[in-house]
């Protein structure tokens, strides 16, 4: 790591777009996108009362969006913690899959697109 928080490492870089491309298609990605995509509906089917209800709901829903961006996430070292453009980049990403209705078209090409990346980063030295 940088001191701007920037992997140093290509093979850390191909790894981590290698691993956030194969989750793209991975059934855990897809079931966690579907729960994190209607919170409304974790709402309606899962309510319960009261201020630990309200906690319980809110860490079952976390659970969800943390399990279907945690590889997206990880992505931040490869371009840069504090580089605005890169975080708007992967923000635009969780934008388009939780809530546009090509959300799981998209992150399969987004998924290939990573891999390309991958690719093209351990071969590009």
């Amino acid at each position: 790591m940088t001191d701007s928080m920037v992997s140093a490492s290509r093979f850390l870089d191909a790894a981590l777009l290698f691993c956030a491309g194969i989750f793209q298609f991975m059934a855990l990605k897809q079931s966690c996108l579907s729960q994190c995509r209607s919170p409304m509906g974790l709402l309606l089917s899962e309510w319960r009362d009261g201020a630990r209800g309200a906690l319980l709901m809110g860490m079952r829903h976390g659970t969800y969006c943390v399990g279907c961006c945690w590889a997206l996430m990880a992505l931040l070292f490869v371009g840069g913690v504090m580089n605005l453009l890169w975080i708007a980049m992967r923000s635009a990403a969780v934008l388009i899959e939780k809530v546009l209705p090509f959300g799981v078209s998209a992150a399969r090409a987004m998924g290939l697109a990573m891999i390309g990346g991958g690719l093209w980063v351990l071969l590009a030295a």
